[in-house]
């Protein structure tokens, strides 16, 4: 089969590559749309040593299956994937945190992914699609998932209810974009998005309701909202996430392009903030997410962009350079 393959740090290529073959337990699903992660990108760049050479990636995936050695699927049916394998008997895959599993492996991490045209998956991380699901729409499930839970995990901690809070998004990318039209979905009327990058900002200011700005030329003000959002993750953006907060005010940290770095944790600790990191989500949130994508909460995604599998590699090479507008390019295989 063809699948793209990474091979140094930025470089990546369409290649021949074996076929899955069928396990026990297991799918192979013949792949439809595979959509390209920011997590993907730090790998692409080489700064993820869990991605080494020679790995297929992707995770973020749609299609149907081909395969079937489990009795719940049969061949030719519409699905989406949770990419990360769980051994569903670990302290928090009983308690209902399975994206925490002790023993937790991943599609495009720890086995090969969804850059290719065709993936085998246990059954069990397989979730059905509705038939007019487009696929495009079932593999950004994965990106949109993030954002449910971790503002999932956000509200309860919050002094009042989300509608009024006044939130800040840093960063335009998929997560941003997703956390801004499901805040809209749910009536808060006050979010702002701060994103660097010209053509993204545009992108964002024409698809969501968020008041969309530059925060190289406007910086926000500090003590300025109750909820932000990091979708980005670099020392910057954790900086600026703790100068706009305010006193009792919520921090969702998302993204992770830096490693550690320091923060003010003596405003931290003054203002009484929350700060919350979240990793991925739960199988339950994933099958949320579906039925709310298919339901029109996030919209109609016309901002998704979508290629042929064998232009991935030019499409690595554009996000990395911030040359389109588009915050998912999702890969059709």
């Amino acid at each position: 089969m063809k699948a793209l393959v990474y091979t140094s740090p930025d470089e990546i290529q369409v290649q021949d590559y074996p076929d899955p073959q069928p396990a026990p337990g297991e799918v192979i699903i013949k792949l439809k749309a595979s959509g390209i992660c920011g997590s993907d990108m730090h790998a692409y760049h080489g700064h993820d040593p869990r991605r080494k050479p020679g790995l297929v990636m992707g995770h973020e995936a749609a299609g149907e299956i081909w395969h079937s050695s489990s009795p719940r699927f049969s061949v030719g049916q519409k699905v989406t994937v949770d990419p990360l394998i769980t051994c569903g008997h670990c302290f928090y895959c009983r308690t209902g945190h399975d994206n925490l599993c002790e023993n937790r492996g991943m599609v495009g991490m720890t086995r090969p992914g969804a850059y290719a045209e065709y993936m085998s998956i246990p059954a069990a991380s397989v979730i059905p699609l509705p038939d007019d699901m487009p696929f495009v729409m079932g593999a950004v499930a994965e990106p949109a998932a993030t954002v449910v839970h971790s503002l999932n995990i956000s509200m309860p901690k919050m002094l009042r209810p989300v509608q009024e809070q006044k939130v800040l998004i840093i960063g335009g990318g998929a997560i941003g974009m997703f956390m801004a039209l499901l805040l809209a979905s749910l009536g808060v009327r006050h979010v702002h998005l701060a994103e660097t990058n010209p053509l993204r900002r545009a992108a964002a200011a024409e698809h969501t309701s968020a008041r969309v700005f530059d925060p190289a030329a406007q910086p926000p003000e500090e003590s300025a909202y109750q909820y932000v959002v990091d979708a980005v993750g670099r020392k910057v953006t954790r900086d600026m996430a703790v100068h706009a907060l305010c006193p009792g005010g919520v921090l969702m940290h998302i993204g992770l392009q830096d490693w550690a770095t320091e923060v003010n944790m003596r405003k931290i600790t003054l203002a009484e903030m929350v700060v919350l990191g979240t990793y991925t989500y739960t199988f339950a949130d994933l099958q949320a997410t579906v039925a709310a994508l298919h339901e029109g909460i996030f919209g109609d995604l016309s901002w998704v962009e979508q290629r042929p599998l064998d232009e991935g590699p030019q499409a690595f090479r554009d996000l990395a350079a911030g040359k389109t507008s588009a915050a998912k390019i999702v890969l059709l295989p």
